[in-house]
């Protein structure tokens, strides 16, 4: 089946964009009173129970009642109701139209679509297609079915460990090196499992390997048990502009990897083909 961008609580995985927030100095020309109510609705959606005032003043590092004044301001806005029976604050009805039009940004044209659903099929694997904007990659398009189940937080809308993930790797290997290491620098490289490579030496060799070969493998970095392949789409000046990636259990992934890797590569130009085809290319250009 194609998966679509569930809630926005759906869309904010368990211990992804959870931790507390910045102590950094606010950049130039941010609003500190938007970032906490940003950081507000992020903790909300995190939880399947939403949040009570304390945990919000908590995570934030705020006084309780200036908790209770932004969770006011939210509500009144419509992006949070108060649940008063429980105490607690969950999300509103208005976050439907941020979904809804994050959802409209990252359609994808009919012709990617049916080369990521050719995929599924040829890998026999849950299928994925992610595009880059700015400097950050996210799923777009997922393709997946009962017998090869997506990995349940790479939904569309995804957008964390790119030091972890096949797709996200692609992105960090197409960057020059100055952007790759204000990225690195500014997201980190979290640990998710034994295996993920937090080592920037290591990690910089490693992308060496997936710019030589146009492929990028990982294996129990981003979910003990799992393992993903993907290779770029190119714009027709041949930068990188996305990638699509198949996941499978490990042990079955190498197995297939010869097999699997030719299919990813066919389905990367396949969709290179279709999005050279239209007006535009998606996200941005490295």
């Amino acid at each position: 089946m194609t998966t679509v961008p569930g809630k926005l609580a759906a869309a904010v995985p368990a211990g992804f964009g959870t931790g507390r927030p910045s102590r950094e100095p606010a950049t130039a020309g941010t609003v500190q009173s938007v970032s906490r109510a940003l950081q507000a609705l992020e903790l909300v959606a995190s939880r399947r129970d939403g949040a009570t005032a304390r945990e919000v003043a908590a995570h934030l590092e705020l006084a309780l009642p200036s908790a209770y004044h932004l969770l006011a301001t939210l509500t009144e806005s419509g992006y949070l109701v108060h649940l008063a029976q429980e105490h607690r604050y969950g999300l509103g009805y208005r976050v439907q139209l941020l979904e809804q039009g994050l959802a409209r940004q990252l359609e994808v044209p009919a012709p990617v679509a049916t080369a990521i659903a050719r995929l599924h099929h040829d890998a026999d694997a849950a299928a994925y297609y992610a595009v880059y904007r700015d400097v950050g990659v996210v799923v777009a398009h997922v393709v997946d079915s009962g017998r090869r189940p997506r990995v349940q937080t790479l939904d569309v809308g995804f957008h964390e460990a790119m030091h972890a993930t096949a797709f996200g790797k692609v992105l960090l290997a197409a960057m020059d090196s100055a952007r790759r290491e204000r990225y690195l620098t500014s997201a980190g490289l979290r640990r998710l499992t034994g295996h993920t490579i937090t080592d920037r030496p290591e990690l910089e060799r490693h992308l060496s390997q997936v710019r030589l070969c146009s492929i990028a493998l990982e294996v129990n970095e981003f979910q003990e048990g799992l393992a993903c392949l993907a290779s770029p789409v190119r714009s027709r000046a041949g930068a990188v502009v996305g990638s699509v990636a198949i996941s499978l259990p490990a042990p079955e992934l190498l197995a297939r990897r010869g097999q699997l890797e030719r299919v990813v590569r066919h389905g990367a130009r396949a969709v290179t083909r279709a999005v050279n085809a239209g007006s535009q290319t998606p996200g941005g250009r490295f």
